[in-house]
């Protein structure tokens, strides 16, 4: 018994996120008091909703982005009958597989990779908020790239780069799908989700080599693998985030997730797709399995709070208020209800 709290404090990476933040709540609350405002940040991203921190529409992220850097997508509303969404798929000439997610969402909730029409129907019959369809991305690498740029610069810098490895077994010819997942040191702790989401073939056994991919949601939270590509991170690599960026307006503090080729074409700024970028509630997701202990990781999150005030701070200077408390208050109230369907409605779904 011993042993298992010991390890547990050791492998802090799989604590709950609030038990993780727990011991920063006093610096965020000093710079809560500092800026005389409890949504001091909503300045720090203007042109994104709540500035970025939850609860955005990935939409309005979308729209801001020229139309090349990111997959063909549309939206769906629940009430929209079925016949029109495969109708909006041929017209944008979205094939099979294809990839659907909440427009308001994170943490790979709901988040499919769709192979079928029936599977489509599945998903458009029990899904309760509004959902993208999108292409599917056939580039073999997904990476992280978090971004900051004070609002009176050009050129920002890069404080996070990793790639995503979706959760995922391989098969030895002798184990069943169970039996690997059991075994697997992350999917382990997910086997009832897994079990759910993978049922018809849970008793299979896989051949040597297969891999089977048990989500394809590359969340640190949905056992996805990180990592670090902190020693590509060059001149090459921030220019053409500042020029993204810049060609956004506005944005300042956030993380992109991207499909790409290859790093080397994604620093020369060609073969990629921005799958979404998310604005100050993105976290700094780079310490996650890439050998930071739990000081360290905190002292990567605090100076990453430290910009976060200090462009918000600017941003007000020049103009852009926080969000008064009674509408963040409610916004919050919203989004955590919408989250709160979202969850139910995933945790019956394969």
């Amino acid at each position: 018994m011993v042993k298992n709290i010991i390890n547990k404090v050791k492998n802090w990476e799989a604590w709950p996120f609030k038990v993780i933040y727990a011991p920063l709540v006093p610096f965020w609350l000093y710079y809560t008091i500092r800026s005389g405002s409890v949504w001091f940040f909503t300045s720090s991203n203007p042109k994104i909703t709540f500035g970025g921190m939850d609860g955005e529409a990935k939409k309005e992220m979308y729209d801001l982005l020229p139309k090349h850097l990111y997959p063909t997508t549309f939206s769906v509303l629940p009430s929209y009958t079925f016949d029109s969404v495969l109708k909006n798929i041929e017209d944008y000439e979205i094939n099979f597989p294809l990839i659907v997610k909440p427009e308001v969402g994170g943490q790979g909730i709901l988040f499919r990779k769709i192979d079928t029409v029936d599977d489509l129907f599945e998903y458009h019959k029990n899904v309760p908020v509004e959902y993208m369809v999108q292409r599917l991305v056939p580039f073999p690498m997904e990476v992280s790239v978090f971004y900051i740029r004070h609002p009176k610069e050009k050129k920002g810098k890069i404080t996070g780069f990793l790639q995503k490895i979706p959760l995922h077994v391989i098969g030895d010819g002798k184990s069943s799908l169970a039996e690997l997942v059991s075994k697997h040191p992350k999917a382990a702790k997910r086997l009832k989700e897994l079990k759910n989401k993978h049922h018809e073939i849970w008793d299979q056994i896989p051949g040597n080599g297969d891999k089977i991919m048990l989500s394809y949601a590359a969340n640190h939270n949905r056992g996805a693998h990180f990592v670090s590509l902190e020693h590509e991170i060059d001149d090459n690599l921030v220019s053409v985030f500042d020029e993204i960026s810049n060609r956004i307006d506005d944005f300042f503090y956030g993380r992109y997730d991207i499909m790409c080729e290859s790093i080397e074409d994604l620093k020369k700024g060609k073969n990629f797709f921005i799958l979404e970028y998310n604005g100050c509630g993105a976290e700094p997701n780079h310490f996650y399995d890439t050998g930071y202990s739990l000081p360290e990781a905190y002292r990567e999150i605090l100076k990453h709070w430290k910009d976060l005030f200090k462009i918000s701070t600017f941003n007000r200077k020049k103009g852009v208020e926080p969000w008064p408390f009674i509408k963040g208050k409610n916004f919050l109230s919203e989004t955590n209800r919408h989250f709160k369907i979202m969850r139910e409605a995933d945790s019956k779904m394969k």
